[in-house]
């Protein structure tokens, strides 16, 4: 519990960097949006190519069918959680949407790729990959239809994105056990390397640009965080338990079922005029949350 803990406290001067790099007048909202374009569309996927090619004696096939099928099942379990859960904190129609989002949807690629990478290293971000693409399922086709009250093609369409291709790439390397040269690999690593404190930066921002003495008033979003990022992955762990053994894939799981509150859905409810001032506050104080809950779960396990 003590290396992770230490692992997550690493993670949070990162954030503390971009904290004070945008109270210092370095980072702007223009700053902000060129490296989160830079983060999404370019470092976060050569991340996912670096570990899928050092991950070809890691991670075996059966491991990453079985990781796909219970990242399939924790977005499952969120979504009836969700519905089973909002009416206790939210009453107004549209607000109660965006909780039910709130509950099913995290923060897989900025916390989710730092963390697994701290904790267990690039080769294992394979099954991060996996958990992206059931992310890019349920989120392209539930998740629009909850915001939009209807399902439409158009959804189906921006489900082909830069994270969506660049996962089915990463599996495809590993289950076809490709390997490039030496000095492609290196280069592809470097880069890769440069998102974990990319995103966590920007995190960091959120926080500055933050009324941060409003969000910690929210008694509401506390329990919410507290069932979202505890509550619901213990729930899942004996499930868990039940269908593997492996400690890197438990792990990871578990890592996942922790995320915080996602930040798609702040963009999806921004696109639409909803009011995401409640949304924005779950996800900042989440986030901050998720440096004490992670290690808790990991050490549970």
């Amino acid at each position: 519990m003590l290396t992770v803990f230490f692992q997550m406290l690493a993670l949070i001067l990162m954030i503390g960097t971009g904290y004070v790099i945008t109270r210092k007048g370095m980072m702007d909202e223009h700053t902000n949006g060129q490296i989160s374009g830079m983060v999404v569309n370019v470092f976060i996927p050569l991340l996912f190519f670096s570990g899928a090619l050092n991950a070809g004696s890691f991670v075996s096939m059966d491991s990453m069918v079985l990781v796909f099928l219970i990242a399939m099942g924790m977005y499952v379990f969120f979504l009836l959680s969700g519905m089973l859960l909002t009416p206790f904190f939210e009453k107004r129609p549209e607000q109660m949407r965006i909780f039910q989002m709130m509950c099913v949807f995290s923060n897989t690629g900025f916390i989710g790729v730092p963390v697994v990478n701290s904790v267990l290293g690039p080769e294992y971000l394979i099954f991060v990959t996996e958990f992206l693409l059931a992310y890019n399922l349920f989120f392209y086709t539930y998740g629009i239809m909850m915001m939009d009250g209807s399902f439409s093609v158009s959804s189906l369409k921006a489900m082909v994105n830069p994270g969506m291709v660049c996962s089915v790439a990463a599996v495809a390397i590993v289950l076809g056990d490709i390997h490039l040269p030496d000095f492609i690999e290196t280069a592809i690593t470097c880069l890769g390397n440069t998102a974990s404190p990319l995103a966590l930066i920007l995190v960091g921002f959120s926080l500055a640009c933050a009324d941060l003495g409003k969000i910690l008033r929210e008694g509401r979003l506390y329990l919410f965080s507290l069932l979202k990022l505890l509550v619901l992955p213990l729930l899942m762990l004996p499930v868990l338990r039940m269908v593997t053994d492996d400690r890197a894939v438990t792990v990871v799981c578990m890592a996942m079922f922790g995320m915080p509150v996602g930040s798609m859905i702040l963009m999806l409810g921004n696109e639409r005029g909803m009011d995401g001032t409640t949304c924005g506050a779950a996800i900042i104080l989440s986030t901050v949350l998720c440096v004490f809950t992670i290690p808790v779960l990991l050490a549970v396990i």
